[in-house]
């Protein structure tokens, strides 16, 4: 365990806002809890890839440096499914060390996931989600500790209320109430790739990797290549990855706007619903590589919003602001952030 005073955030938010905390703790088990169970204010942090702070933090923060890997034991009335293995990951892992870990040992399903930024620990608060695929996919369980009376609990999948960048712990109930300790996946053991989204059939041909061949280190590889070209190094620049929600509207509020905008890029979310990408539509309103202060959308992304250097968070919220109140009205369409703004 470890404990600092007085500890800079500036290595624990990807956004680069340098702000302090009044109290930090690092945990390698469920006992180095008990310092902190029932203290206020209290807030848990993986790699702070979707914090935004707005100032220091008169308080506490916690960090998992619980990293281990092992197969997830099986109950006797369980039968296991064939074809799949479960994982037992430290909240604290790397996420895409883990995603790695996975190709390199045989099981799969969150090769489209590579890459993302953050540790497996909010990858089940977040249901992080790219090119068509979500974490609560493979999500088996979650195993948690309640930080105001100490309590353990396993969340299964059903019990988790997942849905689009959605999770029970985001819930005004049991936001920063639950530390996330393990996340358990269930995988599959055969090779299954997801191609359908985002444009990785293009890449592939333009790669000359044949889909018949395709194994899942060069989907991974594939992924990445993809990030890493539309999306800034933290380290070089300061973001969040995607600052948005791709908005889910109507069908019909859909239809009314495909008449004025007949290219508008878009993707099935059910037979009433339509998923529309809130990069086009910042693009639209001519935000791409545009600034405010220092801040800024980036140049090659328009989801992004990005740190040009010293930003406060109220600078980032300003921005955000305006680029809502544009697509609000030229397009009807209210901006969700997807990142967590930190008073």
């Amino acid at each position: 365990m470890r404990i600092e005073e007085n500890y800079s955030l500036l290595g624990h938010n990807t956004f680069g806002i340098d702000v302090k905390c009044r109290r930090f703790l690092e945990y390698d088990t469920i006992d180095d809890l008990s310092y902190v169970i029932g203290t206020t204010p209290l807030l848990h942090i993986g790699s702070g890839s979707n914090l935004l702070f707005m100032g220091d933090y008169e308080g506490t923060v916690l960090h998992c440096n619980i990293q281990t890997i092992e197969k997830a034991f099986t109950h006797p009335f369980e039968r296991k499914l064939k074809g799949t293995e479960r994982l037992r990951v430290g909240a604290g892992m790397v996420w895409d060390d883990f995603v790695a870990y996975t190709l390199e040992h045989g099981y799969y399903g969150l090769e489209n996931l590579s890459l993302i930024p953050g540790e497996v620990g909010a990858s089940a608060v977040q249901n992080i989600g790219a090119y068509g695929v979500e974490a609560k996919d493979y999500i088996d369980s979650v195993e948690c500790v309640n930080l105001t009376n100490g309590r353990h609990h396993i969340f299964f999948n059903a019990g988790c209320d997942y849905s689009y960048r959605h999770s029970i712990f985001k819930t005004p109930e049991y936001r920063g109430k639950w530390a996330v300790l393990y996340v358990t996946f269930r995988l599959s053991t055969i090779f299954k790739p997801k191609l359908e989204y985002g444009g990785i059939r293009a890449e592939l041909e333009r790669q000359h990797i044949s889909v018949d061949t395709l194994t899942a280190q060069q989907l991974r590889q594939v992924i990445i290549d993809i990030r890493r070209a539309k999306l800034p190094d933290p380290q070089v620049q300061g973001n969040a990855g995607s600052f948005f929600m791709n908005p889910v509207v109507p069908r019909e509020q859909f239809e009314e706007l495909l008449k004025q905008y007949p290219a508008m890029p878009h993707y099935e979310v059910d037979e009433d619903h339509v998923k529309i990408p809130a990069g086009w539509m910042i693009e639209q309103c001519g935000w791409k590589g545009k600034a405010l202060g220092p801040a800024a959308v980036h140049d090659r992304q328009a989801l992004v919003l990005v740190n040009r250097g010293g930003a406060t968070g109220a600078d980032i919220v300003a921005l955000c602001q305006a680029v809502c109140r544009d697509v609000k009205e030229r397009f009807g369409i209210d901006l969700h952030p997807e990142v967590n703004f930190i008073e």
